[in-house]
């Protein structure tokens, strides 16, 4: 279904403003990014078959109770698909996201929502108090709308991707997307802090909100949107981002139109929603983009290491 009500949207729009307090728009503070290292130089890791413990230390009700979950080894990629990447493959196919098709006529549609676009963040203020809005010509190479570009950004994950999308990519790229199982097995066996992923001199280690949502971003991590992939240090398996940075499609179904989402991202925060831990799941409408979803790749049909 292409029409997506307000009741849809993911995140903020599900759960109620009040909850968080009354907010007010201010200015996120000038941070330098920091300087990110080469790519990686694997494009994918193996994560070693286990039997574990999914949903262990869950803080939110959707996430337990905890129950053991047997995941054969796999190869799991190391970064996110970027911008780069999905380009090349809209120049070797043509493919046009959901983003970017006209949604079928449905009665009683509010006309912006007949018209392709996607779901942007926008800091609320006392005037809209709204955090998610439908952004008429929001689409991958517009995550915010007509007004913003990737120019410059091939690095950064890809966004405004639905689940179809994401699905057209892994199979022209002969690939897969991971279960929810399979993702929660390579985040909590990597090494992931279970609450804030900090170090032990309280450095951000992921790109996610430093800050009261949704107001203000503070940006310690030294990014207040998506950060360039593997910017960030990898996790024990030499995986980069699996927390924070964009949520991440999962081919796990939750209900009805929305599948599994894992990892959390640069709009998840303590005092909200604490999404970047790897027990967090969140459902997510799958013909539905937003500026803060994208996607990672397994290789299924790559053979197991030997020894």
């Amino acid at each position: 279904m292409r029409y997506r009500s307000a009741a849809l949207f993911p995140l903020a729009l599900i759960g109620a403003l009040a909850g968080c307090g009354k907010a007010t728009e201010a200015p996120p503070a000038e941070a330098a990014a920091p300087a990110c290292p080469a790519m990686p130089k694997q494009d994918y890791v193996w994560i070693p078959g286990a039997t574990f413990a999914m949903g262990a230390d869950a803080q939110l009700p959707e996430e337990g109770p905890a129950r053991e979950v047997r995941v054969d080894g796999f190869w799991i990629a190391t970064h996110e698909v970027t911008n780069a990447e999905f380009a090349a493959f809209v120049k070797a196919t043509g493919y046009k996201t959901l983003a970017e098709r006209d949604p079928p006529p449905l009665p009683g549609a509010p006309p912006d929502m007949l018209i392709p676009g996607g779901a942007v963040f926008t800091a609320p203020t006392d005037g809209n108090p709204n955090w998610w809005r439908w952004v008429v010509g929001a689409q991958w190479r517009h995550p915010a709308g007509p007004g913003t570009a990737i120019d410059g950004k091939d690095r950064e994950p890809v966004v405004q991707i639905a689940y179809d999308d994401a699905l057209a990519y892994a199979r022209w790229a002969g690939k897969a997307l991971p279960s929810e199982e399979q993702w929660e097995l390579a985040a909590a066996t990597g090494g992931a802090d279970r609450n804030v992923p900090v170090d032990a001199a309280g450095k951000p280690l992921a790109n996610y909100y430093q800050g009261a949502f949704p107001a203000r971003d503070l940006g310690t991590d030294g990014f207040t949107s998506r950060a360039p992939v593997a910017c960030f240090p990898a996790d024990d398996h030499g995986v980069h981002d699996l927390i924070g940075n964009v949520w991440e499609w999962t081919t796990s179904k939750a209900s009805g139109e929305s599948n599994i989402i894992k990892g959390g991202s640069f709009l998840c925060a303590a005092n909200y929603c604490a999404r970047y831990r790897p027990a967090a799941r969140q459902f997510q409408e799958r013909s539905l983009g937003t500026d803060h979803i994208g996607f990672r790749l397994i290789d299924p049909a790559r053979a197991a290491p030997v020894g």
